[in-house]
This record gives structure tokens, C-alpha cells and sequence, in this order.
């Protein structure tokens, strides 16, 4: 076999390990997936970030989206409250639950002429289920001018902390 052959064989062997290695937590163990009947996510928005040397405010729109990954059951979100940086409530998006159906998404849109939020905004989110289902996608979707875009994974948290 040639040397060439023997690296490219080389090459490809560690390119696979190092996906592995790199893969998230459970993804190749579906029996480390934990289910849930519910919880409250905390998302970062950020309606504005600072750039530059003179720290000037560059405005984003700013997209939540809530994926139901269930196959087979329904979740139900309660609760889509928007804080600013402050942690001060500029709105509650939802009057009466929202029922996304099993792989529904449902999305709140804000607009780049948002200028209440500021860098440290974010939403709550609270999502339960009658059973035991697999846990909603919650995450945000930033575009600013440009085209530049990135998305602010949401995190779950614990009520009961006072």
C-alpha cells in the first residue's frame, strides 16, 4: 500500500474519532434522553448588541421559536413572558395556553425597532405535557443588517430558588 493511501486511511481514522469525541452528550445513547412533563426555559434576546469603538447600539430582529420534538404528544406553553436587561416585564405574549400538536412550532417575532429589551433581554418560557414527552427546542434567532445572523440556545432553570 503507498504512503499515500496509508495517510488518507490515517486521516479519515482520526477524522472519525474526533466527531465522536465531539458529538453532544447522548446522542449516540438514546436511553440518556430524559423525558419530561414540563419546565420553565430561560432565553436570551438580544434585541441590540454594542460594536465598535464607540459602542454603537447595532439593532437585531429577533425570532423565539418553540419546536414541539414529540412524535407522538402534545405540549402545552403557558407561558412566553419578555424581560429587558433590566429584568423588567415588557410583555406577556400569551392570554391562554398555546397546544402544539406532536413536531408543531410556534414562533414570536420582535422586530429590529424593538429598542425596550436592550442586550440582556430574554424571554420565560413555561411548556408542560400530560405525560412524559421529549423536550421542546427553545431558542431565538437574532439578524441584524447585513445579514449577519447567530441563535441563543435556551436554558432550562429552577423556580424554586428563593
Amino acid at each position: 500500500m503507498s504512503a499515500q493511501k496509508n495517510f488518507f486511511r490515517l486521516m479519515t481514522i482520526i477524522t472519525a474519532a474526533m466527531l465522536l469525541v465531539c458529538l453532544p452528550p447522548g446522542l449516540l445513547d438514546a436511553s440518556e434522553i430524559t423525558l419530561s412533563r414540563g419546565q420553565t426555559v430561560y432565553v436570551p434576546v438580544y434585541s441590540n448588541v454594542i460594536a465598535g469603538p464607540k459602542k454603537v447600539p447595532v439593532h437585531l430582529s429577533n425570532t423565539l421559536i418553540i419546536r414541539n420534538t414529540d412524535i407522538y404528544n402534545e405540549i402545552q406553553v403557558s407561558v412566553a413572558d419578555y424581560f429587558d436587561t433590566k429584568g423588567h416585564l415588557i410583555k406577556k405574549y400569551y392570554a391562554e395556553p398555546k397546544i402544539l400538536g406532536p413536531l408543531e412550532t410556534i414562533y414570536i417575532y420582535l422586530s429590529d425597532k424593538d429598542r425596550e429589551g436592550g442586550v440582556g433581554a430574554n424571554f420565560i418560557i413555561r411548556w408542560n405535557a400530560a405525560k412524559d414527552v421529549n423536550a421542546p427546542i427553545i431558542e431565538c434567532v437574532m439578524i441584524g443588517s447585513e445579514g449577519r445572523a447567530f441563535v441563543s440556545p435556551s436554558q432550562v432553570i429552577n423556580e424554586e430558588t428563593k
